[in-house]
């Protein structure tokens, strides 16, 4: 592999401890350099090595970082990345890619001016059941696809104190949280809706952000519906899909986050591999015999996203996930605002 590429951190709350940190100190193909930290100086307790700085200012003016992975509150991804690619590095944005479908395509025309990689950290594309269910609508297992539901809740009862998640400020909310992983996945397996209907609110009490939403995406012969809610103790099947033939069910969700919280490092044999009781069920006609089984779920692995990213920067590889299409989902989300404002479908 050619040389590591130097990058840096913004930020080390979640999303650098757990989602971003683990794979760049595992990957040959980068070097975690800096990250940047305010407050808490937590980095180096794991990463010994990697030098904490405290401004952004310090990773912008440092010519050795080549790729910047922007991991900061929502509202400020479109500021901070305009920086980072004016600085001329390579720029990782966490989901959501801004909170404007405008300010992504600021960015986007920011970024070919520049000529620098510009990516947006949508790593529910690299989750074990979604690469299951992607092959289960490829293999035509189940005939032509009539309806898909998804659904991404969580038992929350409570406000979170001390998070600016909590808090009414532009980007934040269950929409942009989760909303923009379910929105992706529905936009890669289907593409563009004729027409969205969503019903997005606040359930928790003395709540100021919204926590739950309810999506009917509608095409041509196909409806769409994701759902979210922080309010579902009992959980149900994460995605149900029906096709002419049969239909697929999953319950259980992709293992890695959980084991990245745990502290494992994914760097062994069996990571991202899902137990077998959350296996999704089959039960179609292929090729004219009637099948009911499990379907075993593919190993899911968020590395595949800096893989992607190192062959990128390096070989001059194609984007796994192309900035336009993290455009198109906030672009979604703006629609699902409007929709719910209006109460009403509304085209796409």
């Amino acid at each position: 592999m050619s040389s590591p590429i130097a990058t840096a951190l913004l930020s080390y709350g979640m999303s650098g401890e757990i989602f971003h940190a683990p794979f760049l100190s595992i990957h040959p193909g980068f070097q975690l350099n800096k990250v940047v930290e305010r407050k808490n100086k937590k980095i180096n307790l794991r990463y010994p090595k990697v030098n904490s700085v405290n401004a952004i200012d310090d990773v912008l003016q440092d010519p050795s970082i080549e790729l910047v992975v922007v991991n900061t509150p929502n509202e400020t991804h479109y500021r901070f990345t305009k920086e980072v690619l004016n600085a001329g590095k390579h720029a990782v944005v966490e989901k959501p890619f801004t909170v404007t479908s405008a300010e992504a395509e600021d960015l986007i025309a920011l970024a070919k001016r520049k000529n620098k990689i510009l990516t947006v950290f949508q790593s529910r594309r690299f989750d074990g059941d979604f690469k299951t269910l992607q092959q289960v609508v490829k293999d035509d297992l189940l005939g032509k696809i009539v309806a898909f539901e998804a659904h991404y809740d969580r038992f929350r009862n409570y406000i979170e104190p001390h998070t600016w998640k909590e808090e009414a400020k532009p980007g934040t909310g269950i929409l942009y949280n989760l909303g923009s992983h379910m929105l992706d996945q529905a936009l890669v397996l289907f593409g563009k809706p004729d027409e969205v209907d969503a019903r997005i609110g606040i359930q928790r009490p003395g709540g100021a952000v919204d926590d739950f939403y309810d999506i009917r995406l509608s095409y041509n012969d196909l409806l769409v519906i994701v759902k979210s809610s922080y309010l579902v103790r009992e959980q149900g099947p994460r995605y149900i899909l029906h096709g002419m033939q049969g239909s697929f069910v999953k319950y259980g969700i992709d293992p890695q986050e959980q084991d990245l919280k745990d502290g494992k490092l994914p760097d062994g044999t069996g990571w991202g591999k899902e137990d077998e009781q959350w296996w999704g069920k089959i039960n179609s006609t292929i090729q004219g015999v009637h099948v009911e089984r499990k379907v075993e779920t593919q190993r899911g692995n968020y590395c595949e996203f800096y893989d992607n990213l190192h062959h990128a920067i390096r070989d001059q590889q194609a984007l796994a996930i192309q900035p336009e299409e993290a455009k198109e989902v906030i672009r979604l989300i703006e629609v699902c605002y409007e929709s719910n404002k209006l109460k009403r479908a509304i085209g796409f």
